[in-house]
């Protein structure tokens, strides 16, 4: 099995600023409403009702955002390409952060939110699509994993900065600067985009066969264990040939209308939805977005809530990249359950804690509860956060990948919306028995994906399709590649070796480029 490579870690690495511009700006609100300088310029200190409405609809819109993000990107890195959409994705995160830093009232600041986050679902849809396509089936849960370990990381920064800021005489300072840093990551993601290739995938399907095969070469160059490229040959025409096939099927089937009429992909539809609606579920958004509420319910004030708070998230990304060393290994699903189960256990151990000692003096008793959030977030980033975006960005067919992922992620911002809007007036009305929802809602979604999620570790993105019912164009696995580097290689059709089809391939790429 082809592992990663220089080139592979080098083109995750730099993805990974889009996923730090989505975890940052998706996080630094939560300790932003924190900040006496926020809660002065826009007099939120002083009427508790208009503060709630307004912490809601910051939180919601930006939510709100994010969905039409999605829809935009699904359609403009088929028509465009992966590459295209993340620039356009970078440019308007950077004019809504912009925006946000620069306001002068709530109505430009919740504004800038929603443009902020239009961009923001561009990037949380396109980045792990991106990831998947450039690499191997054996690592890609650790390379495609870095997307939620990185998210989570921009959620650590951004807590640590706010904690800084929290001591500053400026109070302008204290929230317009942590929000203007959310720009930096989008901005040095334009700049290193040149470096970053078009997916190879993308490239096939708009028949760029020369183009796509330089890249899958380079991707899979390994001069001292695969020095004639058997392997790198080997995807490549498992790739062409599923790409041709699928094509074949698409127009005959009618198109896009087959997302909905054609089972497997209705399947795969629901499952994408239902993956990130289950990780919403759990409650993380809430707990995290009203952080600094629920500590204070529990006691604590000042700068300890801003740190307790940026320590949960740090702890976040320890967890997150921890579940993307081991996902290769353990299996999507498996992890999923872990972490649901985990998550549903110490949330209500959370709410003991809450019912029992919420709002008095009790130090062991607020103690345990700061611990079952800490172990809360340790189950959610270790066995949720970043495998359920290598699962949604794995399930999908090539040519509906960006359509699926984008469906998966609404699935979240929908999600979010209804969750975060409720948040506020259910956490000052009913306080922590809104938390007992996620713990329902949690038991349901474990029964669900334990009885109808398949497995998907190890498996090309091609062969993923047999996983639900539908043709793979050509299966290939370790013993396939070992055998064929003593022999010329798969036959295609008419008997030309793949071989022979790559070298005309690199001839005619060689060409172009002369010409040029």
């Amino acid at each position: 099995m082809a592992h990663y490579t220089a080139y592979n870690i080098r083109i995750i690495l730099i993805l990974t600023l889009g996923s730090l511009t989505y975890g940052y700006g998706l996080s630094v609100i939560s300790n932003t409403i924190g900040q006496p300088g926020f809660l002065a310029y826009f007099n939120l200190a002083a009427n508790a009702t208009y503060a709630t409405q307004i912490i809601g609809a910051v939180n919601g819109i930006f939510s709100a955002g994010g969905a039409v993000g999605c829809v935009t990107v699904a359609w403009t890195s088929n028509r465009f390409g992966r590459k295209w959409s993340m620039n356009v994705g970078s440019v308007v995160c950077i004019v809504g952060g912009a925006l946000q830093a620069g306001s002068i009232d709530a109505a430009m600041f919740i504004v800038a939110r929603f443009i902020t986050g239009w961009g923001m679902g561009m990037l949380a849809v396109l980045i792990p699509i991106y990831q998947a396509e450039v690499s191997p089936p054996g690592s890609r849960g650790l390379l495609v994993g870095q997307h939620g370990s990185w998210i989570v990381t921009g959620y650590a920064i951004a807590g640590w900065i706010g904690v800084g800021t929290y001591y500053s005489s400026n109070l302008s300072f204290q929230w317009r600067f942590p929000i203007a840093v959310q720009c930096l990551c989008p901005l040095l993601l334009l700049i290193c985009s040149p470096w970053v290739p078009e997916s190879p995938r993308w490239l096939l399907m708009q028949g760029k066969e020369a183009d796509a095969w330089q890249i899958v070469a380079k991707l899979h160059s390994n001069p001292t264990s695969d020095p004639d490229q058997v392997y790198a040959r080997e995807e490549f025409y498992q790739m062409v040939k599923q790409v041709e096939m699928d094509a074949k099927l698409w127009e005959s089937g009618g198109g896009i209308k087959q997302l909905v009429t054609k089972p497997s992909y209705r399947k795969r539809m629901f499952m994408g939805f239902f993956t990130q609606y289950a990780a919403q579920s759990t409650g993380a958004m809430v707990v995290y977005n009203y952080m600094v509420t629920l500590y204070e319910d529990l006691g604590f004030t000042g700068a300890k809530v801003l740190m307790l708070g940026a320590s949960y998230v740090t702890v976040a990304a320890a967890a997150n990249f921890l579940a993307s060393v081991i996902m290769d290994y353990m299996g999507r699903v498996r992890l999923l359950l872990i972490g649901l189960t985990g998550c549903m256990v110490t949330l209500s151990l959370e709410c003991a804690m809450f019912a029992q000692f919420g709002g008095t003096a009790d130090h062991v008793g607020n103690a345990l509860g700061v611990f079952f959030i800490f172990c809360y977030i340790f189950f959610y980033a270790g066995g949720i956060d970043a495998t359920s975006y290598v699962y949604c960005s794995e399930i999908f067919p090539n040519h509906v990948r960006s359509e699926g992922m984008a469906w998966s992620m609404i699935g979240t911002f929908l999600s979010t919306i209804l969750y975060l809007e409720v948040g506020p007036v259910a956490l000052a009305q009913v306080k922590w028995k809104y938390y007992l929802l996620f713990i329902c809602l949690t038991a349901i979604d474990i029964a669900v994906i334990w009885r109808w999620f398949p497995e998907t570790k190890g498996l090309s993105l091609e062969e993923i399709n047999g996983r639900f019912g539908d043709e793979v164009a050509v299966h290939f696995n370790d013993e396939d590649v070992a055998a064929r580097r003593k022999d010329e290689g798969p036959k295609e059709s008419g008997g030309k070796s793949i071989e022979t089809h790559v070298e005309t391939l690199e001839e005619k790429s060689r060409s172009d480029s002369t010409t040029s």
